[in-house]
């Protein structure tokens, strides 16, 4: 497919759904938006995902913006699943990869890389061909897998999630990166930054009886942000998530979503990926909740958003 005729249509594994031209302007409201004062979110349709990547840290400031020489950094993922890449389970190895290897040229002294899985940790970091990517690129994988890798926090702007138990690598880090996949969840409506953070608690039960979509508005108030969100829709799941069944589920999307704010982040993420799979934002619960605990902005139109086209 010539690039030109990318932005006519996405190419789609198993389905031919055809896309509306204006996904990416869907995703982001319209195309005048100021970046004078630098963008608050960086949309980028078109390319791989190392150049989409590669770009969008560049119009954000550069990776030096964020990772300082000697800084303990980490990355987290979806590894939820044992799916191989393509059926858009976990987020995308390329970008995991290329990331981590960002943070090394910055100058970290350490880059870790883990989830809480769902399925067998080995098997899901394995198969999703995530650690071979960070191993390469020279990062470490850890596990998330006991109880013991997690020390409780105080959450006191929680509503329902008072305190929650985080991976210590968060705590103890100096800077770190969400990286959730966007796709379909069948509890949460959609999967996008903030559903990304359940992989960080060790408790997740409590979530699912204590009003799913509120729990996870909750964590989102953890006191460590996330320097930036960066929301993979290089592949999507459209339906059966969160694991998907097969190909059939993925549309190809080849975009990128990055922006510090996760309410933002996730409000892009599902305008994009409402012009695949109708899916009303109002029932992803969580993004509203989110914004009002003070979490993040649903209003795209007072950011400065920078769209690209590769």
């Amino acid at each position: 497919m010539k690039r030109r005729d990318f932005f006519k249509s996405a190419a789609v594994v198993g389905l031919a759904t055809v896309l509306k031209p204006s996904t990416l302007d869907a995703a982001t409201l319209n195309s005048s938006m100021s970046v004078q004062s630098g963008p608050d979110m960086v949309a980028v349709m078109g390319g791989e995902p190392a150049a989409m990547l590669t770009r969008a840290i560049k119009e954000m400031g550069g990776i030096g913006k964020y990772v300082k020489k000697g800084d303990k950094v980490v990355v987290k993922p979806n590894i939820g699943w044992d799916r191989k890449p393509e059926l858009a389970a976990n987020t995308n190895p390329e970008l995991i990869g290329t990331l981590v290897k960002m943070c090394k040229s910055a100058g970290a002294s350490e880059v870790l890389v883990f989830d809480h899985t769902c399925h067998d940790w080995k098997k899901s970091y394995t198969n999703s061909g995530i650690e071979k990517a960070v191993t390469a690129a020279g990062g470490i994988m850890v596990p998330g897998n006991d109880e013991s890798y997690y020390k409780e926090v105080e959450l006191p702007q929680g509503v329902n999630l008072k305190k929650t138990l985080i991976h210590k690598s968060l705590i103890d880090c100096d800077v770190w990166f969400n990286v959730p996949v966007l796709k379909h969840h069948g509890g949460a409506k959609n999967s996008i930054s903030m559903k990304n953070l359940m992989g960080i608690v060790w408790e997740r039960g409590f979530f699912h009886k204590n009003d799913l979509h509120q729990c996870i508005a909750d964590v989102a108030t953890f006191y460590k942000k996330p320097a930036l969100n960066i929301v993979d829709a290089y592949r999507i799941m459209k339906s059966n998530g969160p694991q998907g069944k097969s190909e059939a589920d993925v549309v190809t999307l080849k975009s990128l979503i990055i922006s510090p704010d996760y309410v933002a982040a996730d409000t892009a993420a599902m305008k994009m990926f409402s012009q695949v799979q109708p899916t009303d934002i109002k029932d992803v619960r969580y993004i509203g909740m989110a914004e009002k605990l003070n979490v993040g902005t649903q209003n795209l139109e007072k950011l400065n958003v920078k769209k690209i086209k590769m």
